[in-house]
């Protein structure tokens, strides 16, 4: 690299430093002459180039978008099309016809079951579902004021206490941790909301999946069986998706070579985050502040006169119709029409469109989600927690390939503070030296 194409990448770096939303930090480098640094200019770029100690840093990859992580098997989007598959499967075949046993063998192992093998799969599954005892004292003991996330965090982390193979890294052990955390995330929320409540815990049933045991020990009665496919359709729609904050939360975890529990409570706490897990939350909040389906239109409209945000648009990723959103549009209007209420599947599909007329913007997960639980009986608190129940499946599926070919995740960080500061003892110092 020549001398003149240094200096304009030195120009440019210090330009983006100082302006960050210059020219410079746009790509333009042509006119940098006219860009007035109130501290340096080009030439004295030039002198303090020669003098520099270290050659400037490259650009930061804001949110790390487009970095690739790793090779996966797992999940694939195309956000260009609106297209989501596991191991190659669209998501809007195992939605319709698959269920959630189902889903996460086929995560975890690569494989359709056979009929035998589904059972046999599910037995083991059912084999975990009961609580520790000590777990369920620890429930009993936590404060008043968390949330159920924090209980499933904390609860999760406290179940690697409890397994005497939590530092056995062979692939068997993986897999039977796996079975644990995934027949025992539902249990463990299920338990903690009848604790809040002042009720005694339900044992699971070992003739119920996932979604039944979860309805009916939250609520301690036997779920009707509509209710429990919709649930199953719904824990198979949030199973995987690519390299989401949790999951990478959970892979970076893992490949420190920590145990599986630990990699789950990093995701617990990555999925607790609002710009995460928590939208879903954020728009039955919405829903039931407007209150009826002809109070949308102008609500939508105060918000983005606000510049405020609404809940359950947009993706970093998709570009077109989310195609989870497609199959919980159908399924809350299922839902509805089971329940005898359609109002809040009405109301949502009214401010799908104000919000589309006004914005363009496509409808994400949470936006269909939050009348599928809300009508479903689902506390709204709990609408995250329902997330990991079904989500666990694939933090596990990802923290078994993380082992299977493990190396050490360790990014670079894109320096932009001072150098060749002088240090000045701090007998020296008459006030704070601000860097």
């Amino acid at each position: 690299m020549g001398n003149e194409a240094i200096l304009l990448r030195y120009c440019r770096v210090s330009l983006v430093r100082l302006f960050p939303v210059s020219l410079a930090a746009k790509g333009n480098v042509r006119n940098l002459s006219k860009v007035v640094a109130p501290e340096m200019d080009c030439a004295q770029a030039q002198h303090v180039m020669n003098e520099a100690p270290t050659a400037p840093q490259p650009l930061s990859q804001t949110g790390l978008r487009g970095a690739v992580v790793g090779d996966t098997r797992l999940s694939s989007i195309n956000g260009e099309k609106g297209e989501l598959i596991y191991r190659g499967i669209n998501i809007h075949d195992l939605a319709s016809s698959s269920t959630f046993e189902e889903v996460a063998y086929l995560l975890w192992f690569g494989t359709l079951p056979t009929k035998t093998h589904l059972d046999e799969f599910r037995a083991n599954l059912n084999r975990h579902r009961a609580l520790p005892s000590g777990l369920l004292a620890i429930l009993r003991d936590l404060p008043k004021n968390g949330t159920p996330m924090d209980a499933l965090r904390t609860a999760v982390s406290a179940l690697g206490l409890f397994d005497s193979s939590v530092n056995d890294m062979s692939r068997d052990a993986q897999f039977e941790k796996a079975l644990k955390l995934t027949a025992l995330v539902g249990t463990i929320l299920a338990a903690y909301h009848r604790i809040s409540k002042g009720l005694e815990p339900v044992t699971p049933d070992p003739a119920l999946d996932t979604a039944a045991n979860f309805l009916y020990m939250f609520t301690g009665t036997v779920p009707d069986a509509k209710a429990v496919r919709v649930l199953d359709a719904s824990l198979i729609l949030h199973a995987d998706h690519g390299m989401n904050a949790s999951t990478f939360a959970a892979i970076v975890t893992a490949a420190t070579l920590s145990d599986m529990y630990a990699a789950v409570t990093s995701a617990i706490g990555a999925l607790k985050g609002p710009l995460h897990g928590g939208a879903n939350e954020g728009v039955i909040h919405n829903l039931l502040e407007i209150g009826d389906i002809n109070n949308v239109n102008a609500w939508v409209e105060k918000k983005f006169a606000a510049r405020e945000k609404i809940m359950g648009f947009g993706h970093a990723v998709y570009k077109a119709y989310d195609p989870r959103a497609t199959e919980l549009k159908r399924i809350a209007k299922e839902v509805g029409a089971s329940a005898g209420t359609t109002k809040w599947v009405e109301m949502t599909e009214r401010m799908e469109q104000a919000v589309w007329d006004s914005k363009q913007l496509y409808p994400n997960v949470d936006l269909y989600s939050a009348s599928v639980y809300y009508t479903l009986g689902i506390p709204t608190p709990y609408f995250t927690p329902v997330f990991a129940i079904s989500r666990v499946a694939g933090w596990c599926a990802h923290c078994i390939e993380q082992y299977a070919d493990n190396k050490l995740l360790r990014p670079r960080a894109n320096y932009v503070g001072a150098r060749g500061v002088t240090y000045v003892p701090v007998a020296e110092r008459s006030a704070d030296i601000v860097l």
